[in-house]
């Protein structure tokens, strides 16, 4: 793939540089490293005028500056003309500049933060510069790839599978923990970066593959398939961005992968999607959700809803057509089409599916969840899949009240009322961690929760509590049996 290994030597010269994402934020400083944040160089290339290695390939990738020919030279040492023939450096009489980014970056999920390096399409719009960017630009580091690596499970698996890889974030991720994994992609250039990217941080296990979605892994299965697919809800005319637009009309794309990930799937196996979805008017989001899911448990979690208007100017603007000719025209086409088809609202968020050993049946839970949540969420989705599979083993009333409970640890109980009241007027249980749930209970159901220990079963509890607020048992029972298998389904009971 690359036989001259350049890949192996890039790495080493960064290394040596120091060239990693703590160097580089210490270098910036907080105020230059903020300003760089919102795609303004000037405190950044005050703060690399000392002409070390680390600030001549910080001016060079990260600013977008050029460098003089001796102190590129002297950062990457017999690499420029190289560098230079693959497309990635650019060299004039006197001057080096970056033709694409070399970024380091502190790979956050739950195997904890590593030192990777990414090579990507340079970011466009520093210092107000047009925001522009051709149809094949292969995004970089970005919030959308980081929320997915922190909603990616990261067990140790066989094989996974990172579908429509881009410059591969989520491959390097996925390589930390499986023993093969493959990366897709319709974009031959963002190919050529991911294999690039496999070399540069030293991963062999990786495999890339040219088609589209699910086309170049035709029979194959994985025990985990995480995507960031091409989700824009468009009318698909114009001009093709490929990192953000699948050719497909609205929420099409999204679909599809929902509907055909399970065949892609081993028994178990998860696939973790980050979407958008068409919100349609008369007809409730969770539904339409419903009609796609087959063969698996799903979790699905609406993050942010976006009026059309503001969806159509985000994306235009991350097109750089902000002031363009034809903004208002496109603009008004878009907004056209979404109301014709009936979108109310565009819904933002997760998608988990689990498969099921075999076919049929699945747990469908859909949450709106836009308040703050514990980052790395991926253990959150691995307690959801237990409490699914506790429920399975509780399926009777029998069963769920001969069970031994424990209250989730940082379940916290909170309590308000008027001053020198005999007993609050609200009580409130939150979690501490992961969604950081919180819901409100009555006298009984706080006590069943403070009960849970694991010492006596659901039944004892119950009756219990009946004798003690000399309450019908039957009647308790019937009541808060429901009740019960609210809380684990919620995590804050478990097995």
């Amino acid at each position: 793939m690359h036989t001259d290994d350049l890949p192996g030597r890039l790495r080493d010269a960064l290394a040596a540089a120091d060239f990693t994402h703590d160097a580089v934020s210490g270098l910036l400083g907080p105020q230059a490293h903020a300003a760089l944040g919102r795609n303004e160089t000037t405190p950044g290339l005050r703060r690399t005028d000392d002409g070390s290695p680390l600030s001549t390939l910080t001016r060079l990738f990260l600013l977008q500056s050029t460098v003089p020919v001796a102190a590129a030279e002297a950062a990457l040492p017999g690499l420029v003309d190289q560098l230079c023939a693959v497309g990635l450096l650019e060299r004039s009489i006197g001057e080096v500049a970056a033709r694409l980014d070399v970024r380091p970056y502190a790979a956050p999920d739950a195997t904890g933060d590593r030192n990777l390096w990414i090579l990507s399409d340079l970011t466009p719009g520093l210092d107000g510069s047009p925001n522009r960017v051709g149809p094949e630009h292969v995004l970089g580091i970005s919030s959308a790839s980081t929320s997915l690596a922190q909603l990616t499970l990261r067990e140790p698996v066989g094989r996974a599978l990172d579908l429509g890889t881009g410059c591969g974030v989520q491959a390097l991720h996925l390589a930390a923990h499986s023993r093969s994994v493959v990366a897709t992609d319709v974009n031959r250039r963002a190919l050529w970066m991911a294999a690039f990217n496999a070399g540069l941080n030293d991963v062999s296990t990786m495999e890339v593959r040219e088609g589209s979605f699910f086309e170049p892994v035709r029979g194959d299965r994985f025990d985990l398939i995480a995507t960031n697919p091409p989700f824009v809800i468009s009318p698909a005319t114009g001009q093709r961005l490929v990192y953000r637009d699948s050719g497909l009309p609205g929420d099409q794309v999204v679909e599809h992968i929902v509907r055909a990930a399970p065949r892609h799937l081993t028994p178990g196996g998860w696939c973790q999607v980050l979407a958008n979805w068409v919100i349609a008017r008369g007809v409730p989001w969770e539904e339409r959700l419903a009609g796609w899911v087959e063969d698996c448990d799903a979790w699905v979690v609406q993050r942010e809803v976006v009026d059309p208007a503001t969806y159509v100017e985000l994306w235009l603007k991350d097109a750089g057509l902000h002031g363009s000719a034809d903004y208002t025209r496109r603009y008004d086409t878009w907004l056209a089409w979404l109301d014709e088809q009936g979108v109310e609202a565009i819904g933002f968020g997760w998608i988990n599916l689990r498969r099921l050993a075999s076919p049929g049946g699945g747990t469908l839970r859909c949450d709106v969840w836009p308040y703050d949540v514990e980052q790395p969420i991926a253990p959150t989705v691995r307690a959801w899949g237990e409490a699914v599979d506790l429920l399975h083993t509780l399926a009777g009333d029998a069963d769920l009240l001969a069970a031994h409970l424990v209250t989730r640890p940082d379940v916290q109980q909170e309590t308000s009322g008027a001053p020198g009241a005999a007993d609050p007027e609200t009580v409130v249980l939150r979690q501490q961690l992961g969604l950081r749930r919180a819901r409100q209970a009555d006298t009984v159901e706080a006590a069943l929760v403070g009960a849970c220990d694991g010492e006596l079963s659901v039944g004892q509890i119950l009756d219990a509590l009946a004798q003690l607020l000399e309450l019908d048992a039957d009647a308790i029972r019937a009541t808060y049996l429901p009740t019960v298998r609210e809380l684990v389904a919620e995590g804050f009971l478990l097995g």
